[in-house]
């Protein structure tokens, strides 16, 4: 919080302290503008997986954004209702508009890909792969790296070790641990092997 001090002479700018603040013991505070900045691009991007519609993912995160400000001071965990009310629009939607065609849309293509899938089936597809990217957005750097060069590259193990490193064993056994760890976040969610 900023405080003003005035003077004959000149105004000062003093920065107020905060006692007992959760700023001041080192956690950010959360507001709806800092949650709308480090958000809005994520929840566009999950919308628009979900949809496959930029128009619509954009609408649906603004309206979402908008309920949390009715909202602000009844929602106890804002990221995590953020998404949630997110994927719950994206539904709707899917839901609403199965049938639609998208005919001239570019580079956008159905959100349901083949009519054997159902709507519901691709969304917690789509809801997996969502989670999965923030679980190795969230592994440390060497981790992300491995998998990058196994999945990505498709790099065999002796080519990842030069590259690294790492024993060849050493990095077999991490791939595989990482990748147990994985499975497990997502069985938390309670994303199973079908998905």
């Amino acid at each position: 919080m900023i405080r003003t001090c005035h003077s004959p002479s000149r105004v000062i700018l003093e920065t107020t302290i905060r006692v007992n603040s959760p700023v001041a013991s080192g956690v950010s505070e959360l507001t709806l503008q800092s949650l709308f900045v480090s958000e809005e691009t994520p929840l566009l991007h999950y919308a628009f997986s979900l949809v496959r519609r930029r128009a619509v993912a954009e609408e649906i995160v603004q309206e979402v954004f908008l309920q949390l400000h009715e909202r602000w001071k009844d929602v106890d965990a804002p990221r995590a209702w953020l998404y949630r009310s997110v994927r719950n629009r994206a539904f709707n939607y899917l839901r609403d508009h199965q049938r639609e065609v998208l005919g001239e849309a570019g580079d956008e293509t159905p959100a349901v890909a083949t009519e054997d899938d159902p709507p519901e089936a691709a969304i917690v597809h789509m809801e997996a792969l969502s989670a999965l990217r923030q679980f190795v957005e969230e592994l440390d750097e060497d981790d992300q790296e491995l998998l990058k060069l196994k999945y990505f590259s498709d790099l065999k193990y002796r080519d990842i070790s030069q590259k690294t490193g790492l024993n060849i064993g050493n990095v077999g056994y991490r791939l595989h641990h990482i990748l147990k760890g994985l499975a497990a976040r997502l069985r938390l969610l309670g994303f199973g092997d079908e998905s």
